[in-house]
């Protein structure tokens, strides 16, 4: 036997200490990881000009903004506005900006500064021109809430005050051309729950010609008040919400068209029938804008075109549904399902109709003209249009619901080509006809990375590699996300993901969490990269994490998506019971410690899973949740549960106030005072229930911070220090 030397072992001590991979020394360390395992993200705030034969990209060197393009063809880069060669106008503070629009010449930018939120998306900002030939920054209103170039350049158009403007880029003038906007009374803007419900923050369009401005005005004066306070002073402050809940009455909406160069104001003969007019669209038509009609229910949908000087109107288009239709897709991104090219004398609609998601072409008589895509998967959103070749570029699901790939097809569904042909989830940015596009994908084995691609799919070069999340996991322990995929017990196939413990032993009994969302369109499970830091340090604590794709979700069609219309919290949470029951067949999950958390619909997801499957799920966190569906705004909630006067019933079953009495394993309930997006009030009433039933559960109120409840970086690392802690005591360590 060959003797060891002391210099020798010291060697192999130190050889296999190098080989050990780290564990994050903190859940805190954890949570700052997730940046270094995405991977690569690419350019940021990307915009195609040029036609799409550039596009421009941001960079920050130290506290300097700058703004550069890129010239495809041949790959020259160029620096277009530097922040630290500017100051504010008549000051000597240095330029900072929170976004900015080209025109369409893209010789000006039109640059947004000093921010301040209102909503989730809105807030009044200054607004400034800047020219890139001469280099100089010209101011053109303080404290507007939108701004927008008009298409020809000449001028801009903004909100202020209620009321609309324009401002001449020539001559320095500015034109006000509504005057009647006050308090809760609006000329070019939404109120809270259309903005938030239906994605939309600017309440105007400019005209193709840059001759009209049409306008929503939307009157809140009789919408009921929500007030909010963080209790933070001797005498509170309260914010107050204009918020119309299930039942009320919503903001009076009106649309008005705005000639701005006569300065006259006229209304359009349209009476939305105590419904919503959620989208408008100026057509390739000379003074034509199209109207999109809902009933209050969201199930009835009408496509009406106005000739604005005439005030004509006539409907061409109109779909009823048993459940509900969707005009936008929030967990996609995508803001509009109907497309009405500049450049064509027909548009496109993405509709359901046919039980799957798919691309129709219509003319402007309302006749259909092809079907352009058709099959058992859904189309998420057209990319872009190249009419001179009479071709689409889409995204879709039709390789798989767990996977988005680009496709380019005919007008008349001829063609079709797969863009993206490398497995994962892809994320695209293409050029407005289609030229180009950038690619960022992932899957389950490889972490995100971007390619420039280009119309035909043909590589032209990677932008962002995944390199440096390759040489930070050969430092770090790291649990990678594992597919799989069920069936229910009524015959359904459900897709899931799994992450296992580091340092796996099968030997070992696991606790199980579920962290999940659930909510209708939305999509928790993706062939994607796992990069989540928290879900990483569970698993270097021992826990199995699992999310699934239940009922409910998108990516899988209509009968899949809307069997929860009038009963939310039925199928998904039956869904998510039956998941953990199928993962805890594996000796290796201990049947007696399943766990479920979500955040938002998710909280609601989390304690009707506990409420409704005592059986299954021993503990939940239910966080910034709604306890009842009445209290939340009504343009979405009726749309997926109905008119309270006729779903009264269903309305009281997917109430966690009405099923308090149910439970029976550990529930922390975790909520902001200051959300205005969930109301706390749904938090206390259902701790009153839970007292009243004398059921005992953990709460944690968070007094400042809006609906992501914490308010800063310490409070989120507290947030999941609080989770975490709470896991091990009523789940890892359940007696």
């Amino acid at each position: 036997m060959r003797k060891i030397t002391i210099a020798g072992l010291l060697i192999l001590v130190s050889l296999t200490i190098l080989a050990q991979k780290k564990q994050y020394d903190s859940l805190s360390e954890a949570l700052f990881a997730g940046s270094s395992l995405r991977g690569g993200s690419g350019p940021s705030g990307v915009e195609w000009i040029e036609d799409g034969e550039r596009y421009s990209f941001t960079k920050r060197e130290g506290r300097s903004q700058q703004i550069w393009t890129y010239h495809v063809e041949d790959q020259s880069e160029e620096l277009v506005f530097n922040g630290s060669d500017h100051t504010f106008p008549g000051t000597q503070d240095p330029f900072r900006y929170a976004s900015f629009q080209w025109t369409r010449d893209y010789r000006y930018l039109l640059f947004q500064a000093n921010f301040q939120s209102i909503w989730r998306y809105s807030g009044n900002a200054d607004y400034f021109y800047y020219s890139l030939e001469d280099q100089t920054m010209k101011p053109i209103v303080e404290g507007a809430f939108t701004a927008e170039v008009s298409p020809d350049g000449k001028k801009v158009g903004y909100g202020k005050d209620g009321n609309l403007f324009v401002f001449d880029l020539a001559t320095g003038n500015q034109t006000q051309l509504t005057t009647d906007g006050k308090d809760k009374y609006y000329n070019g803007r939404f109120g809270w729950a259309n903005e938030e419900e239906f994605g939309l923050v600017q309440a105007w369009e400019w005209s193709y010609d840059s001759r009209f401005i049409a306008f929503w005005q939307s009157d809140e004066r009789e919408v009921p008040v929500y007030k909010l306070t963080d209790f933070s002073d001797q005498h509170p402050d309260y914010m107050e919400i204009p918020y119309p809940k299930v039942g009320d009455a919503p903001p009076v909406e009106r649309l008005g068209i705005l000639n701005v160069e006569e300065g006259t104001r006229q209304w359009l003969d349209f009476d939305p029938e105590g419904g919503y007019m959620p989208r408008i669209y100026w057509t390739s038509r000379p003074n034509t804008l199209a109207v999109v009609w809902m009933n209050r229910a969201q199930n009835h949908m009408k496509l009406y075109l106005f000739d604005v000087l005439t005030g004509e109107k006539k409907m061409i288009l109109e779909e009823r549904s048993d459940a509900w239709i969707d005009i936008f897709d929030f967990f996609a991104g995508e803001l509009h399902l109907f497309y009405f090219p500049e450049e064509m004398d027909s548009f496109f609609w993405i509709s359901d109709i046919s039980g799957y998601s798919h691309i129709y072409q219509y003319d402007y008589e309302g006749t259909l003209l092809n079907q352009t895509t058709s099959g058992e998967y859904d189309v998420v959103g057209i990319k872009a249009i190249d009419p001179e070749n009479k071709t689409l570029y889409y995204l879709s699901c039709e390789i798989s619901p767990l996977e988005r790939h680009l496709f380019s097809v005919k007008f008349n569904g001829k063609g079709k080509k797969q863009l993206t042909e490398t497995p994962g989830d892809h994320q695209v940015d293409v050029s407005p006809s289609g030229h180009y596009f950038i690619d960022g994908y992932s899957d389950t084995h490889n972490p995100s990375q971007v390619d420039l691609r280009s119309g035909k799919g043909k590589f032209l070069k990677k932008i962002a590699g995944n390199e440096r999340t390759l040489a930070y996991l050969d430092g770090y322990e790291y649990a990678g996300k594992e597919l799989f995929s069920f069936t229910t017990s009524d015959g359904q196939r459900i897709d899931g993901s799994l992450i296992k413990p580091i340092n796996f032993d099968p030997q070992k009994s696991y606790p199980l969490i579920m962290d999940v969302y659930g909510g209708p369109g939305s999509q928790g499970v993706y062939n994607t990269f796992e990069s989540s830091g928290w879900h990483q340090y569970l698993a270097q604590q021992g826990y199995v994490i699992a999310d699934i794709n239940n009922r409910g979700n998108g990516g899988y069609g209509g009968e899949f998506e809307k069997i929860v219309h009038k009963q939310l919290g039925k199928w998904e949470t039956h869904d998510f019971a039956e998941a953990a029951e199928y993962l805890a067949r594996e000796p290796w999950i201990d049947r007696g410690r399943i766990g479920i958390m979500g955040h938002s619909f998710g909280g609601f997801s989390a304690g009707m899973s506990l409420l409704q499957h005592p059986d299954v799920f021993a503990a939940g966190i239910v966080t910034a949740a709604i306890s009842d569906h009445r209290n939340y705004d009504c343009v979405l909630t009726e749309k997926y549960m109905g008119l309270l006067e006729e779903n009264a019933e269903g309305y009281r079953n997917s109430s966690m106030v009405s099923l308090a009495g149910n439970l029976e394993g550990k529930m922390l309930l975790v909520h902001s005072l200051m959300d205005d997006n969930v109301h706390p009030q749904n938090t206390f009433q259902f701790m009153t229930a839970l007292i009243d039933q004398g059921k005992h559960v953990d709460l944690k109120i968070f007094p400042p911070g809006n609906h992501g409840v914490a308010y800063d970086m310490k409070s989120r690392v507290f947030l999941y220090e609080e989770y975490f802690s709470w896991l091990e005591e009523n789940l890892k360590n359940l007696k």
